[in-house]
């Protein structure tokens, strides 16, 4: 039997964090958990800990982690940034799950790639911030990121297919299902609700990807991701928009042929491989009957009415921190429409607005990024309130 390998999932209470945690406990005899992080969900958290035992845990909200002290005195609970942080480098972890929410990802990541850890990448704003940053880090010593992103955890599965992917990639092909507002034309996407957006008709995800994914934001921003991750030109990556969401991604290769992976829309999936790498095990997930599905359809996004694709691209085409200002931007606006009061197309106006205020820098410091992000958020805050 090997030696069990030692998961920390940064975000445990989340979706992909309880994902993990299914996997986990369905192969007990091959992991086991050294750390679980929790922005503020204390009481699920509390549940996990009694469960999976970690060693450490750390609670990102200050006051929480007092409290979940006072519950279980007996464990080691960190607080804070510092305390999430400190999960990332520990020396029993095999493995550091980055699942949590918006650029809180980046500087954990960072730090486990820092200290040669295998790091499962489910944090999207942390290659769209600070991908400069991590391939650095990547090149310097031996840590390396297996993505959990369904889609980029299928190029990546993909590439397996490749002699020598740096010479004999001609194109990645990231699938969209084009969101609850496939064909919708862009006057009628004015009139979007919250409660419209947040129905995804095939994934069950947290409510800001759900409503990227509504804007096609989300597809954006694996773009970007795609960019650092497989060291491919902005050119080189196209979006298909494919509504069965069955070919979770393509990568097209010099000789034409494509090789597309496959599978029933579940996260486990991802995760499971990541976990697994290089083997594959079992992960709970449903066979994929294509004579039930009976047909897969392909076509390319309508950039005119989802513009957050067009933004996307061209803040990674102008590169250095316009990414981050796109990120922060989307967030904020994302957080306005939720509560009513910003329209569904205002999202991607108060993006381009904060873009254009934005002077880039070439090369920024995490510093710089956080400089950046802060700026972007009071930037969009004065201009919803007029």
């Amino acid at each position: 039997m090997p030696k069990k390998k030692r998961i920390v999932i940064l975000g445990s209470t989340g979706s992909i964090g309880r994902q993990a945690l299914e996997i986990i406990r369905m192969h007990s005899d091959r992991y086991e958990v050294a750390g679980l992080s929790a922005y503020g969900n204390i009481d699920l958290l509390e549940l996990q800990i009694k469960e999976f035992d970690p060693l450490c845990i750390a609670v990102s909200d200050a006051q929480k982690a007092s409290l979940l002290r006072q519950r279980m005195p007996d464990k080691d609970i960190r607080a804070g940034r510092e305390g999430v942080n400190s999960l990332a480098v520990l020396d029993d972890a095999d493995i550091v799950l980055v699942s949590v929410v918006g650029i809180a990802g980046l500087e954990p990541t960072l730090a486990a790639i820092k200290n040669n850890k295998i790091v499962a990448l489910a944090t999207k704003e942390a290659m769209v911030t600070g991908g400069h940053l991590i391939e650095s880090e990547l090149k310097r010593g031996s840590g390396c990121i297996i993505p959990v992103d369904s889609e980029h955890s299928a190029i990546f599965q993909c590439l397996k297919a490749s002699y020598n992917p740096d010479r004999e990639i001609k194109k990645i092909l990231l699938t969209a299902s084009g969101g609850p507002f496939k064909g919708w034309p862009a006057q009628d996407l004015k009139q979007v609700t919250p409660q419209q957006a947040l129905k995804h008709p095939n994934w069950n995800m947290g409510k800001r990807i759900t409503i990227d994914s509504a804007t096609m934001m989300n597809k954006g921003f694996e773009i970007i991701e795609a960019r650092w991750l497989f060291g491919v030109q902005p050119h080189q990556i196209d979006v298909l928009v494919h509504p069965q969401s069955i070919v979770h991604s393509m990568v097209e290769f010099v000789d034409n042929s494509i090789i597309a992976q496959m599978g029933v829309p579940d996260m486990r999936l991802a995760i499971g491989y990541a976990f697994s790498y290089p083997e594959r095990l079992p992960t709970g997930v449903e066979d994929l009957d294509l004579s039930a599905i009976g047909k897969l359809t392909f076509e390319y996004p309508d950039i005119d009415a989802f513009k957050c694709l067009k933004l996307a691209k061209n803040a990674l085409n102008t590169g250095g921190s316009m990414p981050t200002v796109l990120n922060a931007a989307d967030e904020m606006a994302v957080e306005l429409f939720l509560k009513g009061c910003i329209g569904f197309t205002d999202i991607a106006d108060i993006i381009e607005k904060a873009m254009q205020a934005h002077v880039p820098l070439p090369n920024p410091s995490l510093d710089e990024i956080y400089s950046v992000d802060e700026q972007t958020r009071r930037f969009v805050n004065n201009l919803a309130k007029g």
